[in-house]
């Protein structure tokens, strides 16, 4: 049986061909595995209006949740220009919320990976009523 870290790689190595990004070249994938063992992967989306760009976590848990996934395990994120890339800060926001307690798997070309809590890439994060 895989090992989740091997699971994550292979979903968002495998999503991040499918980048749209002509402006930064800077394709970026993700995944994420439900509690439930299901998998979403989502590529960065560019747009020449910068702010309309999304993001591979973001589009990974959104496609999560429209299909009415709430709870979260891990989500891995790949780039192919750097290693252990890490969540932006909008990003790290959006994770947070959706998934407080999510382990963040960041890999670099090989497979190697460094694992951190949300929390620890976020710490002290905005939530409304804490």
């Amino acid at each position: 049986m895989k090992k989740i870290h091997q699971i994550l790689f292979e979903h968002s190595s495998a999503v991040m061909k499918n980048a749209y990004s002509p402006y930064s070249k800077i394709k970026v994938g993700a995944a994420v595995i439900t509690k439930d063992g299901f998998i979403f992967a989502g590529c960065n989306v560019e747009n020449s209006s910068y702010g309309a760009t999304i993001c591979a976590e973001r589009v990974a848990l959104t496609k999560a949740i429209s299909e009415g996934f709430s709870k979260f395990k891990a989500i891995g994120i790949i780039s192919n220009r750097f290693d252990f890339i890490p969540p932006c800060g909008i990003c790290r926001q959006f994770i947070l919320e959706l998934a407080p307690d999510i382990d963040v798997y960041l890999f670099n070309s090989k497979g190697d990976f460094k694992k951190f809590r949300i929390s620890k890439l976020l710490p002290k994060g905005f939530r409304i009523g804490e």
